[in-house]
Formats: C-alpha cells, structure tokens, sequence
C-alpha cells in the first residue's frame, strides 16, 4: 500500500517553449543518446526508461515522432567505453548517463557533448563536475544517494535488530570506484550507533558471492547494507536467496530488491530522477548549458518492507518502521 509519492525537486522550471518555435530552429530532429548500465529489458533498466519516456512526453517530446532516441546497454560497465565511443559518434544534442561507470565513459569520449548523469553517487569525487551548484563543464545530472544515507540505513538494521553488534556493507570495489564515499559514510554513522561496521566487498562469480556471504554469516547479531552497485544489481536474485539462506537481515538501496523477496528498503524513485533527467534534457534542447545547471540532490525518499521475508526471519518489525514506510508488502 502506497501512502506517499515521491515528487523531484528541480529548483527551477523547464523553460516553457512551444515545440513549435523549436521546430522553426532547425529542420534537424533533435538525437537523445542514452547509455544504461543495466542490460536491456532488465526490470532495474524498464523503470528507467519508462521514467524517461514519462518524462519526455509530459514535454511534448514523441520518440519517433520529434525526437530520435538512441540506446545502448553495458551491464556492469561491460563494453561502456566502446558504447559511448559509438554514441558519441551518433552526434547527439545530449546523452543520458546512467550510473558512474557509464558517465566515466562518456567523459573520455567528449568534452562538448552535454552529458546529463543519474544515479551517480559522488560526482565531485569521481571528476565529473566541479562543485554541485557549478558543475563547470559538459556534465549536470542527479545524484544517487548522499553519504549519509548509510546512517539511515543503520538505524533501519538496529530497529529491526535490536541487538544488531554488526553491519557488513556489501559492494564491489571493481564495479563500484566510489564504495569508499558509502564506506566512509557508514563507518561514522556506525561509530555514532555503537555498531561494528566493516567492509564486505564480493566478486562478479557466484562461487566468490556464495563464500562471501557465508564468511558474513559467521558472526551473530549481524546484518547487511547493499548500496547501489551495478553488480549487485546483476545478482539481486543471488544476493536475497543468500540472506535467507543465512539468515542475515538486509537493507537494499532498491525498491526492486524488496519486491523480489528481500527485506526492506530506503531509496528514492528512480523513475521519477529519470522524468527529472528529461526535464534536464528539454532544457539543454532549448538552449540551456550543463554547466548553468546544478546537479540535483534527492529531496524524497521512499521506505519499503517485506512483512514476509520479515516472518521468515523470525524478525519483528516494530511499529514505529511499519508506520514509517511507504508501502508494505504482505
């Protein structure tokens, strides 16, 4: 049951120009490139799209009709240098980047091309702008998550585990350059909670994920934070049957997660940072530049619970959570 929408903040609006005053600019129709780091057809890369296309047709924009988008998948950041080679050699008007290692491989590409990031966790750190209000070149977008998240996403584990003595945040440093923003993060948060925190960092085989998570497992009172990782994307089927298995209780970055079986959730709405990433592409095809436009920090956030893979757990969710959330799964 949805109890609250998750609505993006752009601070400030689209521009309101006619299509039509467009239209007499140029005889060209405008080209979206868009590069995703999930593969194609992948629920996580369906949400995405369809926030896009959302997006775009609240603006007027038909794909097909006044405007071209073209499409390329690297799951895992596989093939994503030569993908935004092949993109940029489309000469779009603009390119949508989903996810760091996507954004990292546009940049090499093209220093003219306006790029609009999403779910990019730490911009400033990985070189792609400046400062959020300045982003200073070819490069706007969303960011993913703050750090302080994982602050969140610990008090979630201790409320649900009262006795909760220690957390393992679960990444793959080879797919996700930036773990040490979350880790970081998480270490102050957890030394603020009187929790061990320590860095579980897994492999891309199922054979290395298996040994990984009963290594976790061997110590009680212990649960698990998954931050936003395109490998653990990858293997969200493997990762919740391993928390059941182990009985270990998890925060996921995801709704989709939640939805698939795993525990509970604190995240935004990344169909709605792709309608608000379209709203960041009308405005570059009316004129704007990337680097008046301030990257966006999320405002909303959404709590989603599994009360069924809570009771398989033998976990009780206390009231003061269950209130919390956004939507509960019975």
């Amino acid at each position: 049951m949805r109890r609250r929408e998750f609505v993006t903040l752009l601070g400030g609006a689209a521009v309101a120009w006619p299509l039509s005053a467009y239209a007499q600019q140029t005889e060209r129709i405008p080209r979206i490139g868009v590069l995703m780091s999930f593969a194609e057809g992948d629920a996580f890369t369906n949400v995405r799209i369809e926030g896009l296309r959302q997006g775009l047709g609240a603006l007027g924009w038909s794909e097909g009709r006044n405007v071209r988008i073209d499409y390329r998948f690297a799951p895992g950041g596989a093939r994503a240098q030569a993908l935004a080679k092949e993109l940029v050699a489309l000469q779009p008007d603009v390119i949508i980047s989903h996810a760091s290692p996507a954004t990292g491989a546009l940049q090499r590409e093209t220093r003219t091309i306006p790029i609009v990031f999403t779910n990019v966790a730490d911009p400033i750190g990985s070189g792609f702008v400046a400062s959020l209000a300045e982003p200073g070149a070819n490069i706007t977008g969303f960011l993913l998550f703050e750090g302080s998240i994982t602050g969140k996403w610990l008090a979630m584990l201790r409320d649900i585990v009262p006795a909760l003595a220690r957390a393992t945040l679960v990444i793959n440093p080879k797919t996700a350059a930036y773990y040490e923003f979350y880790l970081r993060a998480a270490q102050a948060a957890a030394s603020s909670l009187g929790v061990e925190l320590v860095f579980g960092p897994i492999g891309d085989a199922h054979a290395e994920i298996e040994r990984a998570f009963e290594a976790f497992a061997r110590t009680s009172n212990g649960g698990l934070l998954l931050p936003p990782d395109t490998n653990t994307n990858t293997h969200r089927d493997l990762l919740i049957a391993l928390a059941a298995r182990h009985r270990m209780p998890a925060v996921y970055s995801d709704r989709l997660f939640v939805m698939a079986g795993g525990l509970m959730c604190y995240s935004i709405s990344v169909g709605d940072m792709f309608r608000g990433a379209a709203m960041y592409v009308d405005r570059i095809l009316r004129g704007a530049k990337p680097a008046d436009l301030p990257v966006q920090v999320p405002t909303k956030y959404e709590t989603v619970i599994n009360l069924k893979t809570a009771k398989a757990l033998g976990l009780t969710v206390p009231p003061g959570l269950l209130v919390a959330a956004d939507e509960v799964i019975e």
